[in-house]
Formats: C-alpha cells, sequence, structure tokens
C-alpha cells in the first residue's frame, strides 16, 4: 500500500511516495525452469493457446484442414473393407506439404519475430536464460508444434486401419516408418521457419520469405523435374530433389524408408543418393541452429 508522507505542510506539492517495494527472497528455480517455461509457452503460442480467440483461428483451422483427408480415408476404407489405405504414411506429409508451409509461415514469424520487434530478447538473456536456452527453447517448441501437426493425420490413418482390420504388422511398421519422416521434417522445417524469421522484425516479410522458401521452392523444383523427366534426363531428376525442404524428406525416406517416391516417374535417389539427401537434411538442421545462435548472440549484446 502507498504511504504518503508531506514534507512541507504550508501549501507546496512535494511529497515521497513509498510504494512497498520489497526484496524477493524466496526460491530461485534457475535456467533449466526458465528454459521450460519458454519452451511450454512457445509451444502453446504455436496453437493460440493462452493467447486471444483471433490467434487461435489459424493454427486450429490448419491442424483440423491437416486431418480432415485422414479421416476421409479411413471412413472409406472401413466403409468399403478395403485391403490398403489409399496413402502410404510416409506419403501424407508430402502431399499436405502445403498446409505445413503455411503452418510454419504463420507460427514461426509468431514465435520470434515478435520479441525483435518489441526488443524483449536482451530482457531473455539479463537473467538466468543465455542465448543457448533460448534458441533451445524456441527451436524445440516450433518442432513440437510440427510433429503434433504431422503425427495427429497419421495417427488417424493408424487407427482407422486397425479398425478396418488391416494387417496389424504392416501397418504398425508403416505408422513407425510415417513418424521418422514426420519427425526429420519438423527439425527442418522449424529450423527453416526460424531463421528466416529470425532476419526481420516484420512479421509479413516473414510470412512472405518462409511460404517461398518452402512452398514455393516445392513447386519451381517439381516444374523442373517434371520438365527434365519428359526430356529423357531422367538421371537428373533425384538430383533436383536436392533444391526444395520437402522433396530432400521425400528423397530421404525414400532411399532409407522404402517409400514411394512422389518424384516425376517415381524417379527417387537409390540408396547412395539417400546418403547426399541425408547429409543435406542434417546439414540443414544443424546450419539453422547454429545460424540461429549466432543470430541471437548479436541480438543480446
Amino acid at each position: 500500500m502507498a504511504v504518503e508522507q508531506s514534507l512541507t505542510p504550508r501549501g507546496e506539492q512535494t511529497r515521497i511516495h513509498d510504494i512497498g517495494y520489497r526484496h524477493y527472497d524466496g526460491p530461485r528455480l534457475g535456467r533449466a525452469y526458465a528454459r521450460r517455461s519458454l519452451y511450454s509457452q512457445s509451444l502453446r503460442g504455436s496453437y493460440g493457446l493462452g493467447r486471444s480467440v483471433k490467434s487461435k483461428v489459424l493454427p486450429m483451422l490448419l491442424f483440423v484442414v491437416m486431418c480432415i483427408p485422414a479421416l476421409i480415408m479411413v471412413a472409406v476404407a472401413v466403409a468399403t473393407k478395403a485391403k490398403a489405405l489409399p496413402v502410404d504414411y510416409t506419403r501424407y506429409a508430402v502431399i499436405m506439404q502445403a498446409v505445413i508451409g503455411l503452418y510454419v509461415a504463420s507460427q514461426g514469424p509468431q514465435s520470434v519475430s515478435r520479441d525483435l520487434r518489441f526488443k524483449t530478447v536482451p530482457l531473455y538473456f539479463s537473467r538466468p536464460i543465455e542465448t543457448v536456452d533460448y534458441v533451445r527453447a524456441k527451436y524445440a517448441a516450433l518442432a513440437s508444434a510440427l510433429f503434433v501437426l504431422t503425427t495427429a493425420p497419421l495417427i488417424v490413418l493408424y487407427v482407422g486401419a486397425l479398425l478396418a482390420k488391416l494387417d496389424f504388422v504392416d501397418q504398425t511398421k508403416g505408422f513407425g516408418q510415417g513418424l521418422v519422416s514426420v519427425a526429420l521434417l519438423s527439425l527442418l522445417f522449424a529450423g527453416i521457419g526460424l531463421i528466416i524469421s529470425s532476419v526481420t522484425p516484420r512479421r509479413g516479410f516473414g510470412i512472405a520469405a518462409v511460404i517461398a522458401a518452402l512452398t514455393i521452392s516445392y513447386g519451381a523444383v517439381s516444374t523442373v523435374q517434371a520438365i527434365a523427366f519428359e526430356q529423357s534426363s531422367s538421371s537428373a531428376v533425384p538430383w533436383l530433389g536436392l533444391f526444395s525442404p520437402i522433396t530432400l524428406i521425400d528423397g530421404v525416406q525414400t532411399a532409407f524408408l522404402g517409400a514411394t517416391s512422389a518424384f516425376p516417374g517415381s524417379q527417387g535417389p537409390s540408396t547412395g543418393q539417400g546418403v547426399v539427401y541425408l547429409v543435406v537434411v542434417l546439414g540443414l538442421i544443424a546450419g539453422s541452429y547454429g545460424l540461429l545462435m549466432r543470430r541471437y548472440r548479436k541480438v543480446g549484446l
């Protein structure tokens, strides 16, 4: 409670206000707690939880859009007593790559651009959080949000396949391969989305840049691959896939997870080419993390 004490009773307005600030003597929870809190709040924010209703609309809508095709496929498989699902687990994310790209474009800038715009990053680094804590929490939060987004429809497909009494072993194997694929995709897309978003405090610029890097690049690479295939240059098709994030994931899962390639003519990479794909994917993930560390070391100064 504020206590006001008049110094001069003869009509002057000078006063001292004791607003009662007190020193905190409670427990200090430290860096680990702060890092977990930043991770959980960032993850919740990726779906608008704890924020306004307006902030929930887009992420929840994209989540529903990701799951609706899976529900339709399951309904058809159960009703027709099909012997296989219409789409493999590893193909689903490739088919829905536009939705995934829009999600990253909307939530990547939301995760980091506002901190840059309102210059709150140095406040995080004052204590006890350090640069590595901030980067890890933000990276892990967006990757986890993407994993939830891409795993949910796979769970729907898996449960539907079991309800349709499809082979348990085959479906479990396919589901496991799908989980590995979307986990790698989540790490790659989260890194690309965050490093692009961290360059500008303007959210609109970040959204446009992420869409260009993820969605437009896929359209461009797919077009060039189709032209190369039609021009009887099929040997170039796998190598062209190195220039788009989603085709990189497609190449890795084709080479190592037994997936059917979405490349023209199913000209997926061989095992040797798949090693190159995997090295590029892991390099992009590690490079994104390293660039984020360098970026925020400068911002936190």
